[in-house]
């Protein structure tokens, strides 16, 4: 009922699963898992998947590479201090999207009250698959061999009565395993924590938090919401307490649509000059908008994220008059939102580009009177071109080699 002095959790919560119809399906180090199957000679290796260069981050590592200490949202500079026979690989999203397609598969066949959470990762109500499939606990073990056996990756499955517990389950599922919180022993299983194992609990969160002496989900839990919502505000306060007492009454949510699309970048020299921000810009702005037309959508707003040398981010967003998946409009009002700023004076480290509040591209939503056809057009030739010559095929005459 506690936690041992090297922070790991008891493996036994319970038997009884008849009041935890949820699942968190969490796929482990996916994106090394899928390196290692593809070239089955780096199995038992150091694997870092992520940015190659200086400024590049670790996206994903093998349980060999966390063994030395690396994390993902690790500089790499640091992991390779930490790892220095690490295989460092660069990230291929493409095929990654493509082994999260086929695990999704395998979750929708069990239940269709699937809920993606990430690329990796899934919630699943699991009530009405009993019959047919058994209990929750049978459920997650025949997910795990099915994704084995189908897919070749490991995943690791919680299973409790909440979303929020049976995501902190899978963490300490973790590697290739499965954990059940029995229902009336989830305040045993959750104040023993960290109070970081809390959704809502970042670093700013945290920190007011541990000064005052909270370390612990328990401790959370017996802060009066007063006191609480004087720290963190009143939302915050009402949140975080409820969780603490395994409260979470949010229901499995099928989504069958991205809720945004972006795309970043971390520079490998912080960027002073206006156009090279541009640049990147308007490429970030035509990827977005290519990702929306492959899936039919739309946006609405346009975002402009911003870090500098301090790692202070700033974000900006405009809705528009009417939704669009054209990069040329996409890329002129995150170009605008960027002007609304003069440039940090140590340079950009990250920008992105983002859309959101997206909408189905099949009727019903509308147009300006003067919209001009012909960019979208274009752009769709574009993404025929770059289907079949590849995604350097076409692009706009600014982005070509040797524009300034």
């Amino acid at each position: 009922m506690s936690v041992s002095p090297r922070g790991k959790v008891h493996s036994q919560w319970g038997g009884d699963d008849s009041e935890a119809p949820i699942l968190h399906v969490d796929m482990d180090s996916f994106f090394a898992s899928v390196e290692v199957l593809q070239n089955p000679a780096l199995r038992g290796l150091p694997v870092i998947v992520g940015g190659i260069g200086v400024r590049g981050v670790v996206t994903a590592a093998t349980y060999e590479a966390r063994a030395f200490g690396v994390r993902a949202g690790m500089p790499i500079g640091r992991a390779r201090a930490l790892c220095p026979a690490a295989v460092l690989l660069p990230g291929r999203h493409d095929l990654y999207g493509s082994y999260s397609k086929q695990v999704m598969e395998v979750l929708h066949s069990v239940t269709p009250l699937v809920e993606p959470v990430s690329i990796d990762e899934a919630f699943l109500d699991v009530s009405g698959a009993r019959r047919q499939f058994g209990s929750p606990v049978e459920v997650g073990g025949l997910i795990r061999k099915r994704i084995r056996e189908e897919v070749g990756l490991p995943a690791s499955v919680g299973i409790a009565a909440t979303k929020s517990v049976a995501k902190i389950a899978s963490a300490h599922a973790k590697p290739d395993g499965c954990l059940l919180i029995q229902k009336d022993r989830t305040l045993d299983f959750l104040h023993p924590l960290p109070i970081g194992a809390l959704w809502g609990v970042g670093k700013k969160t945290g920190e007011v938090l541990r000064v005052r002496g909270i370390d612990t989900v328990g401790q959370l839990a017996n802060v009066p919401i007063r006191d609480l919502a004087q720290w963190i505000g009143n939302a915050s306060a009402q949140h975080l307490n409820a969780l603490a007492w395994g409260v979470d009454d949010r229901a499995v949510s099928t989504r069958e649509r991205e809720k945004s699309i972006s795309t970043e970048r971390t520079f490998e020299v912080n960027v002073t000059s206006p156009e090279v921000l541009q640049a990147f810009i308007l490429r970030a702005a035509h990827d977005c908008a290519r990702r929306l037309r492959k899936m039919g959508l739309l946006a609405w707003t346009v975002t402009v994220k911003v870090r500098d040398q301090k790692f202070n981010t700033t974000a900006r967003s405009k809705t528009l008059l009417a939704p669009t998946d054209v990069g040329r409009e996409i890329a002129q009002v995150a170009t605008s939102l960027i002007e609304m700023r003069s440039l940090p004076s140590g340079g950009v480290r990250l920008a992105g580009v983002g859309v959101s509040s997206l909408v189905g591209g099949d009727g019903g939503v509308p147009t300006l009177l003067d919209e001009d056809p012909r960019p979208r057009v274009a752009e769709l030739a574009m993404d025929a071109a770059q289907e079949r010559f590849g995604a350097g095929a076409v692009m706009p005459a600014s982005l070509l080699p040797g524009k300034k």
